[in-house]
């Protein structure tokens, strides 16, 4: 019987490399399957991902059953209090078993206190768009005089200018 080769040359999956790291980490604060906190967003579902964090796993006394703490904001918290059971199944199937018997909310700001908000999604950073140059935003003023309507006149101002903007960088 022939070997199979191996079609990775020498070179392991970056999983695979960090999977003993992720899983000492994890162990650590108490998760005994770090998929809970890797994989978060499939486990909660999307709109409770974005309003919360697995924090840790805590086990009582007897060692049955455990406390799972997830950190929210204060003005998620009750959202997340009518979800929990929902929650609480949906992770103890990732378990296989009834390993989580209670949750527990946290409202602490993730990312400190001087900002006063927590950012449970990670997204760049927006970029403020440059002004029009005052030429152009003339130009599209004199464009729109006649329109009668001071919003829609102002919103037509807004977009010929950033029209022109474009087709001048363009050349």
């Amino acid at each position: 019987m022939s070997q199979r080769k191996t079609s990775t040359f020498g070179f392991a999956h970056t999983a695979k490399l960090l999977e003993g790291n992720i899983r000492k980490a994890s162990e650590s604060r108490g998760f005994a399957q770090s998929r809970v906190l890797t994989h978060w967003a499939e486990i909660a579902g999307a709109d409770i991902a974005a309003i919360s964090r697995p924090v840790e796993i805590s086990y009582g006394r007897g060692g049955f059953g455990a406390t799972l703490t997830l950190l929210t904001t204060g003005a998620n918290a009750p959202v997340l209090e009518m979800q929990k059971e929902k929650l609480r199944e949906r992770i103890n199937a990732v378990y296989g078993y009834n390993a989580i018997t209670r949750l527990r909310v946290t409202q602490t700001a993730a990312t400190g206190f001087a900002e006063g908000q927590a950012d449970f999604v990670h997204r760049p950073k927006q970029v403020e768009k440059p002004r029009p140059d005052p030429d152009q935003t003339a130009r599209a003023r004199s464009a729109t005089a006649e329109v009668g309507d001071d919003s829609l006149r102002a919103a037509l101002e807004r977009l010929g200018a950033n029209v022109i903007s474009k087709h001048e960088r363009r050349r």
